[in-house]
């Protein structure tokens, strides 16, 4: 292959190479049904030095992957309002420091009976605790769960263990400096940093946003271009002070988020995401050392089937401790079956300061590897594997009082019409309704910041997810005449269908098509009531408006 390596020292057949093989890595996944992550992470290992070793301007790699990172977490705070993040606060701190905390007390204990040194064991022990917010991230939004309940608890919990990875970072650099700045000097200091970050973020959201962004929205391109530019200035400022790039990120999409042109940059910067995130994949299959990690295999085994089982039984008992139904818990105690970018970050500078030694560092990049392969797939089939082995959870959940019943008194109430999903379409409905009508309704949503909304407003709503298998043993239907789904998702309008048929509903049920191709799908199977909100709005413009005005 010493032809393709001399190929690749020119920096532009380098990327020519590394995204033709992306393609048809891309492929063959599709082929095979596997996500493109683990593609790309293989594609990393494939271009690196222990295959193809393609991979020379390693700087421009992880430049590229440091900008997708960084829109990335832009992307994230730019969908999450303080609503949001107050609303999940408590819970988010308490599984995330209690992951950590358990996580590694119990893998220390693993480390030393697998005949590992205190000082070893402790690193991998804090090395299994982080989980990837970057791979977390891309995989809820692939499935549109980022505004669910367990999305929203799993990103808060993610956030707080970023957190705890930079003051644990602060810890090892002071240790790499040799003394050269206090310790507790380090921490004061980048605390201050993070409060001053915080608060320039909070004031630019208030007062110098608004107007800016009004102004830029005139160029859907100024408006974008500045948009990259503010989700790396402050991921370099948190750097710079020696706070997370990520978090910097982070804030400066959220300081964005009560914008009214968050949807445009958002459903702009989708694509260039996704472009970006490959190169951090590459950089990270890229950096694998498969040298040192073949002694390593079966330490390496037992260790990843912690992560992948016991740390998700950590967060299901800590959230069913706290009142929160199975299926939640479960779905986000999944996203942390696997260790972070981060881990190998803390092994290189336990490895820095000559604490740990290339086996160990080769043994946590080994648990990495096989962890966030398989935990992939675990979170994009989780919904199936809970419909699996939900009969063996319910030990994780309370018998009553859940914290997800608290959004609204049930009891002694009868609605005639339940909306289920409360988007512009169902949120228009209910408006309707409050104008014309006078009987009652229930709304049910499984984003946490339209349920606060509601309840802001003494609406009644309830927390509720179609995909759940226990959804209608949630929700007082019997009593109602009327359940209207504008859910646009043509398998859950399906199972929400049969499930009502199952139960012998007697109502009326409508539900929602957006395009023909789902429109003949639902007709396929006999259902009459078929919402089709597109043509309804155009049919109701042209006899409304269009139609007296042509014929005049």
């Amino acid at each position: 292959m010493n032809w393709l390596s001399q190929v690749a020292e020119n920096p532009f057949y380098e990327f020519a190479i590394i995204l033709t093989l992306a393609a048809l890595l891309g492929v063959v996944g599709k082929a095979l049904k596997q996500p493109l992550i683990v593609m790309f992470i293989a594609l990393g290992i494939l271009v690196g030095p222990s295959v193809l070793d393609v991979v020379k301007s390693q700087e421009n790699i992880h430049l590229l992957a440091d900008i997708g990172i960084a829109i990335l977490l832009f992307i994230v705070g730019l969908k999450l309002d303080l609503r949001i993040i107050k609303s999940v606060g408590k819970i988010a701190l308490l599984t995330g420091l209690g992951q950590v905390v358990f996580t590694s007390l119990f893998g220390f204990i693993i480390g030393l009976a697998l005949g590992y040194t205190p000082l070893h064991s402790f690193y991998i022990a804090v090395a299994l605790t982080f989980s990837s917010t970057i791979i977390i991230v891309k995989l809820l939004s692939d499935k549109k769960e980022i505004d669910s309940l367990h999305g929203q608890i799993a990103i808060g919990f993610l956030i707080v263990q970023d957190i705890v990875v930079i003051l644990v970072m602060i810890v090892l650099s002071a240790i790499q400096k040799g003394g050269e700045t206090s310790l507790t000097q380090d921490i004061i200091r980048t605390i201050i940093s993070g409060v001053g970050l915080m608060g320039f973020t909070l004031i630019s959201m208030k007062w110098i946003l608004p107007r800016l962004t009004t102004y830029l929205a005139k160029s859907q391109e100024l408006l974008t271009l500045f948009a990259i530019a503010w989700a790396v200035l402050l991921a370099s400022v948190g750097d710079l002070i020696g706070f997370s790039g990520e978090v910097g990120a982070f804030l400066a999409g959220m300081s964005l988020a009560s914008s009214d042109y968050k949807e445009s940059i958002s459903s702009r910067l989708v694509s260039l995401r996704d472009f970006l995130l490959l190169f951090f994949f590459v950089n990270l299959g890229a950096n694998l050392n498969l040298s040192v990690i073949g002694n390593q295999i079966s330490s390496a085994l037992y260790f990843s089937i912690f992560v992948l089982i016991g740390n998700p039984i950590i967060v299901l008992i800590i959230m069913g401790a706290m009142g929160y139904r199975k299926r939640t818990s479960f779905l986000a105690g999944l996203t942390v079956a696997q260790i972070s970018e981060f881990s190998l970050i803390f092994a290189g500078l336990g490895l820095a300061v000559g604490h740990i030694t290339n086996e160990i560092v080769g043994l946590i990049t080994l648990v990495g590897l096989v962890t966030i392969g398989l935990s992939t797939y675990l979170i994009l089939y989780s919904h199936q594997i809970f419909e699996f082995i939900s009969p063996v959870l319910g030990v994780f959940q309370k018998k009553e009082n859940l914290v997800e019943n608290d959004s609204c008194n049930l009891e002694n109430k009868k609605y005639e019409v339940i909306i289920i999903g409360l988007g512009r379409f169902g949120k228009r409905l209910s408006e309707m309704l409050d104008e014309h009508t006078e009987i009652n309704y229930l709304g049910i949503d499984f984003d946490p910041s339209i349920i606060k909304e509601w309840q802001a407003i003494n609406k009644d709503i309830i927390y509720g997810d179609v995909d759940d298998p226990e959804f209608l043993e949630q929700t007082p239907y019997k009593d109602s005449r009327i359940i209207i789904s504008t859910i646009s998702d043509v398998e859950l309008s399906k199972q929400l269908v049969k499930s009502l048929d199952r139960i012998n509903y007697k109502g009326k049920v409508f539900i929602t098509a957006l395009t023909d191709k789902d429109y003949l799908d639902l007709s396929k199977l006999g259902i009459n009531n078929i919402l089709r909100p597109h043509h309804m709005a155009a049919s109701n413009f042209y006899n409304s408006y269009l139609k007296e005005n042509l014929v005049n």
